[in-house]
């Protein structure tokens, strides 16, 4: 965090003589003190109750790691970057999983969705899950649980594929091709195996997970496309 002269020489006035910015989530805040504890950085960032959020901190290297309430953090320490507030009560409770940091713009995007999601390491595999994810009609299910690897090289390094839990079926007993279950975070993912063609690459640069996700509704729209719609004879 940066005091909030760019020469680093603080502000000389009444009362406290440093000022620092911090960046909570996406609101810049500028405070009076070196050093706060979670529970003064989550009022500042005007969360209420203070017990319904949990507060992460972000470091260069995109390392993140939870501050207690309690717990002191001096602003002057090389290497925070952010800090990001998490509520806890989207699933019944439980905190949702920030394993590790995302692209800026990647967070921005799921959080746009308005819907819970979590980062999640699984034996050095780095995945999105993003809960709750809105399915077309057709399928068995309105809603699941989507997921995205993160590829090594990554934004570089293309995302490819998408999984599903629980597994999705046409409602109407049409197949659907090139799927596969997965054992993944203790449940039953199915894979669906769609892949870019050389007519749409992945664009290092441009692409992201926010061009990957519509991809998701593309090809469960296509499944329909393929095999239109009506009953399977018994």
């Amino acid at each position: 965090m940066n005091n909030e002269k760019s020469t680093g020489k603080p502000e000389h006035k009444p009362g406290p003589e440093n000022k620092y910015h911090i960046l909570v989530d996406r609101d810049n805040i500028k405070v009076d003190k070196e050093c706060l504890t979670g529970r003064e950085i989550l009022t500042l960032a005007k969360k209420s109750p203070v017990e319904g959020y949990q507060l992460n901190v972000k470091r260069k290297g995109g390392k993140v790691a939870k501050l207690g309430y309690d717990d002191t953090i001096c602003l002057s320490e090389p290497g925070i970057e952010k800090f990001l507030t998490l509520p806890l009560d989207q699933r019944e409770g439980e905190a949702l999983r920030r394993h590790f940091a995302l692209l800026e713009e990647d967070e921005e995007f799921l959080e746009s969705l308005e819907l819970p999601w979590e980062t999640v390491n699984l034996q050095n595999i780095l995945w999105v899950f993003i809960h709750d994810y809105p399915v077309r009609d057709g399928y068995n299910v309105s809603k699941a649980t989507l997921g995205v690897r993160i590829t090594s090289g990554y934004p570089v390094a293309q995302l490819d594929m998408v999984y599903f839990c629980p597994p999705l079926s046409r409602a109407d007993g049409q197949p659907i091709g090139a799927l596969s279950p997965l054992s993944l975070d203790g449940k039953v993912f199915q894979q669906w195996s769609r892949h870019r063609t050389g007519q749409n690459p992945w664009r290092p640069g441009v692409d992201s997970l926010s061009t990957h996700m519509p991809l998701a509704d593309f090809w469960l729209d296509q499944e329909f496309l393929k095999r239109p719609s009506h009953a399977v004879s018994a």
